[in-house]
């Protein structure tokens, strides 16, 4: 087997590494471009989505306003601002009027801006008397008939979208009709949503947002003259309108662009990132001077094309691998007959030679002894030939042994093939659950084929998400046995004090089994390598809530950990065993049915978890929790 010099190898070597590289990298921006291009899509299909959303909800009361002109009151009223029984009339008129239209407030103003008539005139900061004319949209509805304008009450600070058209009685105007609507709901469901959204009007100032902390931020910074005018106006109720953070990185078709979100000081938990890159998509609405803005988290695209370029790069060292192995199969062949064919010319001169000398019998002794001689030199290069044919009969088997060698890595590049084929179709249909599924099997074909018990597939079942009476015990239960393979693993013992009645609290039960299984996962890598592995879990209730501890015997909470406890992404795990969203997710599941989630240090040591949800009131469970308090 002939042997490459070391410089020869290094060059080998080099190409090979700049081939995987080539490959590794195209394959990534590829891939970086066609999920940038499906981010895209999905985008713009959001924006539509949210811009009807909203021209729905406005288009509800744009001719509110102008419709109060056709009732004779308010023009009786405009006419003689000074007569009280008429405005008492109309200040209740309007008053019923705001209640059944869900409103925040109806009021008349003059054509001085005077407030004649208003639905809260029974409230401390009712409106009636007081000055607006310096508001925008009364000024825009005696100019041009009607008035948009989304700003903050200067009375009680509340935000809302006033409407205002002119009201006038044989073409001269009166005076004004506002309507205050408020958005809040529309607000709410955005918060259901995969993705950030927010709205900004034509100052640049986000006035609604499906993350609370971005509200009255700027997309862009302010200058001191535009400050001074909306301190004047008191638009913005003098908020302090500081910018949200966002940094330009790249500029995409279609007025697409990749963002990165500075916005650190996060107070309000999400179901998703808002730091980070983003793909920044806008959309002006129709009819308003707003413009919605929807923000796509990138991350998943960038972790996908890694993953794709990683398998990309493993499958042409592959393919390099059986070409080599190919290559010197066709060598060993090569070896081998060339041992045959000098075995053949050493048999052919050999008989040569004998019949040379079978010939020459009449010879003397002498030839006869020089013959025998002769015929014994060609014997021992028969033998020699002979032993290099065992030994190109060896080389053959070898080969035969690498052939096997490649039928046993052709099975898992095949795996490997098909599974990303597979991911790569499923992205195509939008089913991003299944493709997450194929590259994590992706990932445990290269680590050799981890496990995935049932008890996995059983706990990761879909639920419905309503509050219903669920027994803690049972949660606790079926959490510790979900891990009981991790508990043995790093022989850690649970205690459980738990009550012999039933301790029922209003939940779910799969999404309250997954805050305790993430809980006591966490005390299990805790306690892990520690002298007593051993976690304790108690129970206790009183009259209105149940109390769930989860306390492990590790080495406690650092300073900083207990500061960032349930901050999204952070964690003190190592690399690659966690995102550090388990107890920011906990802690959102926990809110969402009225309970708390906290961490401290306990005083003999080791971290406790403390979990505490509403009491079942309910008279059956009344009854089975009985004197247990």
């Amino acid at each position: 087997m002939r042997q490459l010099n070391p410089l020869r190898l290094l060059l080998v070597l080099t190409s090979v590494a700049i081939l995987v590289g080539a490959v590794a990298w195209g394959t990534y921006r590829i891939s970086q471009q066609m999920g940038l291009s499906e981010l895209q899509a999905t985008g713009r299909h959001r924006l539509d989505l949210y811009a009807t959303s909203l021209e729905r909800e406005i288009g509800k009361y744009a001719y509110f306003p102008a419709t109060l002109g056709l009732e004779r009151d308010v023009l009786d009223l405009l006419a003689q601002p000074d007569n009280s029984r008429l405005a008492g009339t109309l200040n209740s008129y309007l008053e019923r009027l705001n209640e059944r239209a869900g409103t925040l407030a109806i009021y008349i103003l003059d054509r001085r801006g005077k407030v004649l008539a208003s639905s809260n005139w029974r409230r401390g900061d009712s409106f009636v008397g007081e000055d607006l004319s310096f508001r925008e949209y009364f000024r825009d509805a005696m100019e041009n008939g009607n008035g948009r304008l989304f700003g903050i009450g200067t009375t009680r600070s509340e935000p809302g979208y006033y409407l205002s058209s002119a009201l006038a009685d044989q073409d001269k105007v009166l005076g004004v009709a506002v309507v205050k609507v408020s958005l809040e709901q529309l607000e709410k469901s955005w918060t259901t949503v995969e993705a950030p959204v927010l709205v900004a009007d034509e100052n640049g100032v986000v006035i609604l947002s499906s993350v609370q902390d971005w509200k009255f931020t700027t997309l862009r910074p302010l200058d001191e003259s535009t400050r001074n005018l909306f301190d004047r106006t008191q638009q913005y109720n003098r908020r302090a309108l500081q910018p949200l953070g966002v940094t330009e990185l790249s500029l995409l078709d279609f007025g697409a662009r990749v963002v990165r979100l500075n916005h650190e000081q996060q107070e309000t938990v999400t179901a998703y990132p808002v730091a980070g890159k983003f793909l920044w998509q806008s959309l002006p609405m129709p009819g308003t001077p707003w413009t919605l803005t929807v923000f796509s988290h990138i991350d998943p695209v960038e972790s996908m094309s890694r993953i794709r370029a990683a398998v990309a790069g493993i499958t042409a060292i592959l393919l390099y691998i059986l070409a080599a192995m190919f290559l010197q199969r066709r060598r060993h062949l090569r070896d081998r007959l060339a041992a045959r064919e000098a075995l053949q010319k050493a048999y052919d001169e050999l008989e040569r030679k004998v019949e040379e000398r079978t010939a020459d019998l009449s010879a003397a002794n002498r030839q006869l002894q020089d013959e025998v001689a002769e015929r014994t030199r060609a014997e021992r290069t028969l033998r020699a030939a002979q032993d290099e044919l065992i030994q190109a009969g060896k080389l053959a088997v070898i080969g035969q042994l690498s052939a096997g060698i490649v039928h046993e890595l052709n099975q898992p590049l095949a795996a490997l093939r098909t599974l990303s084929g597979n991911a790569t179709r499923f992205l195509e249909r939008g089913d991003e659950a299944t493709a997450r599924a194929n590259l994590e099997r992706i990932g445990q074909l290269v680590d050799r084929m981890g496990q995935i018990t049932g008890q996995l597939k059983a706990f990761a079942r879909k639920s419905t998400g309503e509050a219903q009476p669920v027994d803690l015990r049972t949660v606790v239960s079926n959490a510790v046995a979900l891990l009981d393979q991790r508990l043995r693993a790093a022989g850690a013992t649970v205690n459980t004090h738990l009550p012999e009645l039933p301790a029922m609290a209003l939940c779910d039960p799969n999404r309250i089994e997954q805050v305790v299984v993430n809980l006591v996962g966490n005390a299990i890598d805790a306690v892990a390598g520690q002298e007593q592995c051993k976690i304790e879990i108690g129970m206790e209730t009183d009259d209105s809530a149940i109390a769930l501890h989860v306390r492990d015997h590790g080495p406690g909470l650092s300073d900083e950990a207990r500061r960032r406890l349930f901050e999204p992404f952070f964690t003190t795990k190592e690399a690659g065993h966690g995102l550090g969203l388990g107890l920011a997710i906990s802690a959102g599941i926990v809110n969402d049915f009225g309970g708390t989630l906290t961490g401290a240090n306990h005083p003999e040591g080791g971290a406790i978890f403390t979990l505490e949800l509403p009491l079942d009131r309910t008279p059956a469970a009344h009854e089975s929790q009985g004197t247990h308090h």
